[in-house]
């Protein structure tokens, strides 16, 4: 099945389970009055809302690009975590407030076994729901089906913590741990959206993922062919489901448009073996220069001005500026 469509159909059903899950808690706030419970529902809303923006945002990043949008709508996705990052704590916030006014006039709770065995369901549906999104989110490269995962397993957490809440007011008749447990998730669940919420304005920002470009990096020092001179102002930019990356490749600068473009074409097949073919890969080629001879691993070269000295190995630190390798470049 093509990826874009299992996304939206994945996001789809989360939407179902979402309105299925908050009538569940709904009607077990019904019958307990546990504010606890209460949260939990209210926490359901924002899953309805955040599964609606994230099927719409998803709808839009896999448009094909186009005149106005050359490098796609990939970066809807992004908009929609940061939207459900964000309703997740107003939502914390707002149980907060719930919670300590109950605290201050606690509420007598009803049915309470039937009520944890109705979350409890709405729990283990959320976890195996959440654990199908995030996987199918990471093997797709969709940063909203992750984003919609997570959310659903924090939603787990909480209820489950709320399971342990509601057990402990069964037993010991102390009412106000139900508003207590209340705040302890509330925290909990606006820590797990700010992360989100976070995550997001770094790809909206083209915040460079360092562990991509680690990757990137390892691949590059293992298969470092002679004639890849250097390569610099390497960047590595997420639209969606799209991996873009460009730098700047030197060569020697004897080699014909022909022959330059073969290295920009080994280099690509070889990024593209490596992370799929759902990416961008842009390469200038840059001629070398005599300061470049002391690095220079090519030991074939009949134009070289100065010997071999010292091979210098490719790290972040001098493949992301924009600056040919030399020996004065820290290594």
């Amino acid at each position: 099945m093509d990826k874009n469509k299992e996304n939206l159909r994945i996001q789809s059903g989360i939407l179902f389970v979402a309105v299925v899950l908050f009538s569940l808690k709904i009607f077990a706030w019904y019958l307990t009055h546990s504010v606890a419970i209460l949260t939990d529902a209210l926490e359901s809303i924002v899953n309805i809302i955040a599964g609606l923006v994230g099927l719409y945002s998803l709808s839009i990043a896999y448009k094909p690009r186009d005149s106005n949008h050359p490098y796609g709508h990939g970066k809807a996705e992004f908009l929609s975590a940061a939207i459900e990052g964000t309703l997740i704590m107003l939502a914390g916030g707002f149980i907060i407030y719930e919670a300590v006014d109950h605290l201050i006039q606690p509420t007598e709770l009803h049915q309470l076994d039937l009520g944890m065995l109705l979350v409890g369901i709405s729990a283990v549906i959320n976890y195996g729901v959440g654990f199908l999104a995030i996987r199918k989110g990471t093997k797709n490269g969709s940063v909203a089906l992750q984003a919609s995962g997570h959310h659903l397993q924090s939603d787990t957490y909480s209820t489950l913590a709320i399971i342990i809440g509601l057990l402990l007011i069964y037993f010991t008749g102390i009412h106000q741990l139900d508003s207590i447990v209340a705040i302890i998730m509330s925290v909990v669940i606006m820590i797990i959206g700010y992360r989100i919420a976070r995550k997001s304005v770094a790809g909206i920002m083209d915040e460079a993922d360092e562990k991509i470009l680690g990757k990137v990096i390892a691949l590059l020092n293992k298969s470092r062919l002679p004639d890849w001179i250097d390569i610099h102002n390497l960047r590595v930019i997420k639209f969606g489901n799209i991996l873009h990356i460009d730098c700047h490749m030197t060569v020697p600068w004897y080699l014909n448009v022909r022959q330059a473009h073969a290295d920009v074409e080994s280099l690509c097949t070889l990024i593209e073996k490596e992370f799929g073919s759902g990416m961008e890969f842009f390469v200038h080629a840059d001629d070398c220069v005599p300061g470049c001879c002391p690095v220079c691993i090519k030991n074939d070269c009949a134009v070289r001005v100065s010997p071999f000295s010292k091979k210098i190995e490719w790290k972040m630190e001098n493949l992301v500026p924009n600056q040919k390798h030399e020996l004065s470049t820290p290594s």
